[in-house]
């Protein structure tokens, strides 16, 4: 998998976990959080073969991605099965992987609930819980499946907690469900990564689509657009096939064939555009990102950092672009506080 050097999330978090300490682990994003949780899972797992792991996460996307990541690290090793349980999926099929007893399940929280509730998924022997992203894992429609999937989990076991931001909520959550907690970090907490340039453009609602179209016809190579919702993302993706630019769109309401699709030709660069939710702001690892675009800003300032870090992945470079109208100016200013943004980047007309 090309992985020589591990990470400093990687290099200060894997000897803890190894060691068998709960653990609440933050860095930036695309800094190699997945494999410093997967590497140790793995190996425990190896050790103790009568034992299971379960990873939440909050998406489906990240689903997808962490059992990629699982099923390329596991490839000498078919003894450790995985599976996955994520809403909009056959539960069928889900039922049937459950049956073969695998001992790697990576699922989001709804579906994990709804097999613990049919008993066609049990988690005696589940000694190894991961919550990634565990900031989302908490924000509301969240925090109450967290606490009924925390019921069915045996004592005592193994729990460890990543994200890039750590609110109080989960320092809280922390407290309650995790024994002895070890707090790694590396770079800044909850900041971004440097090597993301970051821009603003002052324009008003009457003038914010062409704004946005200059912005597209200066920038070469993909680039990801957040919106707040998904009227707003169907309605900006259409706006820009009008207007000639190979664009796409991905959200909660459209069908998982629909959203990988869209995923997969944003990867092959088919179109380099792709027109997103938040629920793109969490879990999309894709490498070449070059271009993050704040069509609206996130209803929740700690967001931006989450939605920005989809580019500058891997070490590589990338720019972040906020337009900004009147009424975001009092967002912007505190996520420019939040994130300390140099006055320099703020705002350009």
């Amino acid at each position: 998998m090309a992985f020589h050097v591990p990470t400093p999330i990687q290099q200060k978090a894997i000897p803890e976990i190894l060691s068998g300490k709960d653990l609440l682990g933050c860095a930036q994003t695309g800094t190699g959080k997945t494999a410093a949780f997967c590497i140790p899972l793995i190996c425990h797992l190896l050790k103790h073969r009568d034992q299971s792991a379960l990873i939440l996460v909050p998406t489906r996307e990240l689903a997808f991605q962490i059992i990629d990541v699982l099923k390329k690290m596991t490839i000498s090793f078919p003894e450790l099965r995985t599976a996955l349980l994520i809403g909009g999926a056959s539960m069928s099929v889900q039922i049937q992987a459950l049956y073969r007893k695998p001992q790697i399940i990576v699922g989001t929280p709804g579906r994990v609930i709804d097999h613990l509730t049919r008993k066609t998924l049990r988690v005696h022997s589940t000694k190894f819980l991961v919550l990634d992203e565990a900031d989302r894992m908490l924000d509301m429609g969240f925090h109450e499946q967290i606490r009924e999937i925390f019921r069915f989990l045996p004592q005592p076991r193994q729990t460890l907690l990543f994200s890039a931001t750590f609110p109080i909520d989960i320092k809280n959550l922390a407290k309650k469900y995790l024994k002895c907690p070890i707090y790694v970090s590396a770079g800044l907490d909850s900041q971004p990564v440097e090597k993301i340039k970051q821009m603003a453009i002052q324009t008003t609602l009457e003038t914010k689509n062409e704004t946005l179209l200059n912005a597209l016809r200066e920038r070469s190579g993909s680039i990801l657009i957040f919106t707040r919702t998904k009227r707003r993302t169907d309605r900006l993706a259409k706006f820009l096939k009008d207007k000639k630019f190979p664009a796409d769109r991905i959200h909660g309401g459209l069908s998982q064939l629909q959203r990988n699709t869209a995923i997969r030709e944003f990867r092959s660069s088919k179109n380099r555009i792709l027109v997103a939710t938040d629920m793109a702001s969490r879990g999309l690892d894709i490498l070449h990102i070059e271009h993050v675009i704040n069509y609206d800003l996130p209803v929740v300032p700690e967001d931006y950092v989450h939605r920005i870090g989809r580019t500058a992945r891997a070490g590589a470079k990338g720019e972040a672009l906020s337009l900004l109208v009147p009424d975001d100016y009092i967002v912007w200013k505190k996520i420019s506080q939040l994130y300390k943004i140099p006055a320099s980047t703020k705002i350009s007309n």
